[in-house]
């Protein structure tokens, strides 16, 4: 029988050791006092009969730490989740595109889903995994934890999921029947001039360009106001640069230079078009003259034009922001907007990896702001609101 003694050393022993470790060690006791010997190191370790006489099995069959020092055996341990199910990355990666968004300066990306509701959602599908195995995989997807910082622009809305699911749903329904869904919006505008870009560039050592000390727009040539359309299926763009001012009118007029220049070629076939907006400014779900516009355009292409508005605060959901306009200002950083030419330059001149192509016109008509669409003009548009929140989805037909 074991000492005191000899037992608090065999305890201060069994802190030190790894699982593995503490299994063989509590083995070879219980093999060293013989009859009695796997009850008695039970009863100290803590360890159950079936894992002391595992411990035995293995140190008869001489098993011990692999060669490189690990624990387990090469292949040993639990397989991963999508050895066994591959097409669950697959599953994974379309549920947070879905959810995505992403700082339009950073290629980092964040999902407004939890890994508890990814879990459950994957699990509704057939799949066993766990919260723990979601955070893994989207940490190898890239994809990080983000702090509260000012990404939202105001108050969640209270439908706002339920709209986000609208728009996904109604978007892959678009694509799968062959018709063109954009996502538009206006980029900040820019003032033309030697001032200060933010970010930098790689230049001769001690040779940076000389910019206003100022940004004041007394000292500016005028100003920029991109407008962009993105084919979320094609990942091309058209980026319409304005001089005057953001309204109905520019928008509506950028989206139907962009269906002659490219949609029409695109989708000779299609007879309607999906528009994913924000929720304000010039194609907002407010703004009379934008639906007034959009009735004109309608008419003139002979399409029915479906309008999905974004719920207020989330204009970063809006896959301009992060597949388009985001590249774009990585592309001109540092680099001083001088004149309109540059500008054009540098929105045509932005690519990446996944084949992003842009094409930037010059806008030079002078849009009038306080136009007034009349009570009796809105009632006579084709316009159809949705059922799902009817005041950001709705569908205007050509009038017959």
């Amino acid at each position: 029988m074991e000492s005191k003694g000899q037992e608090n050393i065999t305890l201060k022993i069994l802190d030190t050791l790894n699982e593995a470790q503490t299994r063989w060690f509590v083995a070879r006791e219980a093999i060293r006092l013989g009859h009695g010997g796997i009850k008695r190191m039970c009863e100290l370790s803590g360890l159950s009969k079936p894992t002391v006489i595992k411990g035995i099995k293995e140190l008869k069959s001489k098993e011990r730490l692999c060669e490189d020092g690990r624990v387990r055996r090469s292949g040993g341990g639990r397989k991963r989740l999508e050895e066994e199910n591959p097409e669950i990355l697959a599953i994974l990666k379309d549920i947070m595109d879905e959810t995505t968004a992403g700082d339009p300066m950073s290629l980092l990306k964040w999902t407004s889903k939890s890994t508890y509701q990814i879990r459950d959602q994957i699990k509704k599908l057939g799949y066993p995994i766990s919260e723990d195995t979601v955070g893994r995989r989207l940490k190898e997807m890239d994809y990080s934890l983000q702090a509260n910082v000012k990404t939202w622009e105001g108050v969640s809305h209270k439908d706002r999921d339920s709209q986000f699911r609208y728009i996904n749903d109604i978007a892959k329904k678009f694509i799968d029947e062959g018709n063109p869904v954009i996502s538009v919006d206006t980029k900040k505008r820019e003032l033309i001039g030697n001032f200060k870009n933010s970010g930098r560039k790689w230049r001769q050592k001690d040779s940076p360009k000389k910019v206003n000390v100022y940004d004041f727009p007394s000292l500016s040539k005028g100003k920029a106001i991109p407008y962009g359309i993105y084919d979320i299926q094609e990942n091309k763009g058209l980026v319409s640069v304005g001089i005057s001012h953001d309204t109905a009118e520019f928008a509506v007029e950028n989206i139907r230079k962009w269906w002659f220049y490219f949609g029409l070629k695109q989708y000779p076939q299609s007879g309607e078009i999906l528009i994913c907006a924000d929720c304000g400014g010039s194609n907002g779900y407010r703004n009379r003259a934008w639906k007034y516009n959009l009735q004109k355009l309608s008419d003139e292409i002979s399409l029915s034009i479906t309008i999905c508005h974004y719920p207020p605060g989330t204009s970063k959901w809006n896959k301009i922001e992060h597949r388009m306009f985001s590249f774009i200002s990585m592309n001109w950083r540092g680099e001083p907007l001088v004149d309109l030419e540059t500008v054009i330059n540098l929105i045509s001149s932005t690519k990446t990896k996944t084949g992003l192509q842009i094409q930037a016109l010059l806008d030079t008509e002078k849009y009038k702001t306080g136009i007034k669409i009349s009570d009796k003009q809105m009632k006579e548009l084709n316009l159809t609101s949705h059922e799902t929140n009817p005041k950001w989805n709705y569908t205007i037909e050509p009038k017959k």
